[in-house]
């Protein structure tokens, strides 16, 4: 009769190690983040509403089909890689036409295998490129989103329109994202500052009405910001008269991001490409990089330094990735 007892004990133990084994799993489940300016991902079409003449195939930059289907391998590539052991579970897009776009992205490339689904904004910016956020349905279930228009001080401004989304995870937490696009410098940094600062007052009434429904939000505030984290607009969205409410610069720090920054213009790197996120979320951090391999970057022939593999040097076409490089980050529950 022990014979048979044995067994049945040790299915028993295995049972219950293997029980413990995913309840420690489920304990420390990770949710990566990542954040991409992809530099002008533009389909072959003419959108009469909007001023993509560029990107069409007799425009400026001689935009083939063949060129757009290598921008989409390329982005997928990027992506891929930045997950490492797997694609990142949420994914802010900026610079992305439409929902064509996003299809091709989604459908005719390697991405296609994992689950992907999409939202993208709506904005009134004159050239048509709006912001997307990529989400994983087996790590994200959205619950909602919507996009957000800023009100600008000169009122005839036109740009991107914020993304705001929200959705579960695993732990059955609710995670908050908001996407941002700031407008560009190409004015001169002064002169185009009250733009971003528009725009992160809006990012700011947004952070705080959550914070009124939500006592301790799970909160990402990530993008292109067209400013560094010392600059006003950033620190108008990080700070807060109330502690609770303030956000946390994840891309503060270069010493702590592994690369000098996202961004190279003039011999120079900035940190235009931050993650900003909530006290909560903060103290569930594990990493925050730029990610930075090889195969993004190239030599500065005018300069003894490395530079984005871009898509479009100026108007010469260099056939890479981005004139960005993407921003990730890994929490734990």
């Amino acid at each position: 009769m022990m014979m048979y007892q044995f067994p049945r004990l040790a299915c028993v133990l295995l049972l219950l190690s293997t029980g413990a084994c995913a309840t420690r799993a489920q304990r420390t489940q990770t949710l990566q983040v990542m954040s991409y300016n992809v530099e002008n991902l533009f389909d072959t079409n003419d959108d009469p509403h909007t001023d993509d003449n560029e990107f069409l195939p007799d425009g400026d930059r001689h935009w083939t089909p063949g060129r757009y289907r290598n921008h989409l391998q390329q982005t997928a590539r990027v992506i891929l890689a930045a997950g490492r052991w797997e694609a990142p579970a949420l994914v802010g897009l900026c610079e992305v036409e439409n929902d064509s776009v996003l299809t091709h992205l989604l459908r005719r490339t390697p991405l296609r295998r994992e689950g992907y689904r999409y939202c993208i904004t709506r904005g009134n910016d004159p050239r048509g490129i709006n912001n997307a956020l990529l989400y994983r349905r087996d790590r994200f279930r959205l619950l909602g989103w919507r996009s957000v228009r800023i009100a600008f001080t000169e009122r005839t401004k036109c740009s991107r329109d914020l993304l705001y989304a929200w959705g579960r995870i695993a732990s059955g937490d609710t995670v908050d994202v908001i996407v941002c696009h700031f407008p560009s410098r190409r004015s001169g940094q002064k002169a185009s500052e009250r733009a971003r600062m528009d725009a992160a007052n809006c990012v700011r009434r947004l952070c705080d009405s959550l914070y009124r429904v939500r006592r301790h939000p799970n909160l990402i505030v990530m993008g292109d910001f067209n400013d560094t984290p010392t600059d006003r607009s950033i620190r108008l969205m990080s700070d807060a008269p109330v502690r609770r409410h303030r956000l946390v610069n994840l891309f503060a720090d270069p010493r702590r991001t592994r690369f000098a920054g996202s961004h190279y213009y003039h011999g120079k790197w900035t940190q235009l490409d931050q993650m900003l996120v909530s006290p909560l979320l903060a103290n569930r951090v594990t990493e925050a990089q730029v990610f930075a391999p090889d195969f993004l970057l190239t030599e500065d022939g005018r300069r003894r330094s490395r530079r984005p593999l871009r898509v479009y040097h100026g108007f010469r076409y260099e056939g890479g990735f981005s004139d960005h490089l993407p921003i990730v980050a890994e929490f734990r529950w």
